[in-house]
C-alpha cells in the first residue's frame, strides 16, 4: 500500500483508509472480515464519526475488533465529533443534525463516548466534524489540551472546513491540525474545477471553498477524500451506474489496461493528485475493499487522469 505523510510530519499513513459509517448494518463477524481484508491489503487506517449509525457503527466496530485478526495497536483509529443528531430525521447509517456543538464539555464527552463504544483506550486522531458558526474557540483549545495530556487523543484535525475556518481554529489551539476531511472524487471535483477555471466567468469558476485544495497543499494538511465513488452526497455510486455511460466506459478501458477493477481506477484518479490525498473508502464488502486497494498501485498517466475528468462530464476552458 502506498504511504503518505501524516500532515506536516514525517510519520507515514496508508494512502487509503476504511470508513465505518455502514458498519452498523453488519454483524461483528462480517465487520471483522472487512477489517481483516483491509489490513491484509495494507489499510490500517480506520475512519469513524460518533454519529455513524447513531453510535451503533462504533459499537459494532468494538465487537469486530475483538474477533478480527488485527490488534488495536496495529491500527490508526480516527473519529469525528461535533454534530448533535436529530433522531426524527435520521435512519440507519444516514443521520442528520439538529445543531453543531464544539464546546469543551461536548468534545470531551463525545470522545469518551467513542472510546466506550469502540472499547479502546485512546484515539489516534479526532476531527471536528463540520464548522459550527457558534464554535467556542477557547473551549476547543481546552478540550484538545486535556485530551492530549490525558493520552486519549494523539492528533487533531477538522472536516469540511474552509481555509479561514481552518486557520481560526489553528490559531486558537496548541496542536497542529493534521487533517481536513473533504468530499472529493470524479463526480465531486469543485476544488479542481475552480482552479482550472481561474479568471473565467462561468459556473465552474465559482469558488465555493476559498481555494481549499491549494491551501491544504501549501500548509501540508492531509486531505481525506470522503465518498470518493459517490455522485452528490449520498445519492449513490457512479460505478456501473447507467446514468454515467461515458465515465464507466473510460473506467472499464483503464481497468482492462491495468488489470484491476473500476473502483481501483476511480481510486487511482484521486490518489494521482500531488496533494497526497488520503482516500476513505466506505464499503464493507471485502471484495470491493480488495479491488479498491489495488488502485494505490496504479499510476495513471497525466492524460489518463484528464481523460477520466472529461469523461465525468467536466470541461476544460
Amino acid at each position: 500500500m502506498k504511504q503518505i505523510n501524516l500532515g506536516a510530519t514525517s510519520l507515514k499513513i496508508p494512502a487509503m483508509g476504511l470508513g465505518i459509517m455502514r458498519m452498523e448494518a453488519k454483524s461483528p463477524e462480517q465487520a471483522a472480515a472487512a477489517l481483516d481484508t483491509a489490513y491484509d491489503h495494507g489499510i490500517n487506517f480506520i475512519d469513524s464519526a460518533d454519529i455513524y449509525g447513531q453510535g451503533k457503527s462504533e459499537e459494532v466496530f468494538g465487537r469486530a475488533l475483538q474477533k478480527a485478526a488485527v490488534d488495536r495497536e496495529d491500527l490508526f483509529i480516527q473519529s469525528k465529533v461535533g454534530i448533535i443528531v436529530d433522531p426524527a430525521r435520521s435512519h440507519g447509517s444516514f443521520v442528520f443534525g439538529s445543531r453543531y456543538e464544539f464546546t469543551k464539555q461536548h468534545i470531551l464527552e463525545a470522545v469518551d463516548g467513542v472510546l466506550g463504544r469502540m472499547g479502546v483506550d485512546y484515539l489516534d486522531a479526532v476531527l471536528l466534524h463540520r464548522p459550527d458558526p457558534l464554535m467556542d474557540l477557547a473551549g476547543i483549545k481546552e478540550a484538545f489540551d486535556i485530551l492530549q495530556a490525558s493520552g486519549k487523543v494523539r492528533f487533531f484535525g477538522v472536516s469540511n472546513f474552509n481555509p479561514q475556518q481552518f486557520m481560526m481554529v489553528q490559531d486558537s489551539v496548541t496542536q497542529r491540525l493534521m487533517f481536513n476531511q473533504l468530499q472529493f472524487g470524479l463526480m465531486h471535483t469543485g476544488m479542481v474545477d475552480f482552479g482550472i477555471n481561474t479568471n473565467i466567468s462561468n459556473a465552474d469558476g465559482t469558488d465555493h471553498d476559498g481555494g481549499l485544495l491549494d491551501f491544504c497543499r501549501r500548509k501540508h494538511v492531509t486531505i481525506q477524500a470522503w465518498s470518493p465513488f459517490q455522485y452528490g452526497n449520498f445519492e449513490g455510486t457512479f460505478i456501473d451506474n447507467p446514468d454515467y455511460p461515458e465515465l464507466n466506459d473510460q473506467l472499464a478501458k483503464l481497468a482492462a489496461k491495468y488489470q484491476v477493477g473500476k473502483n481501483a481506477i476511480a481510486a487511482a484518479w484521486v490518489l494521482k493528485h500531488p496533494a497526497q490525498i488520503q482516500l476513505i473508502m466506505g464499503t464493507m464488502n471485502p471484495a470491493h475493499i480488495a479491488d479498491s486497494a489495488t488502485g494505490a498501485d496504479v499510476d495513471l498517466t497525466n492524460q489518463e487522469w484528464y481523460d477520466l475528468y472529461l469523461a465525468a462530464g467536466h470541461k476544460l476552458p
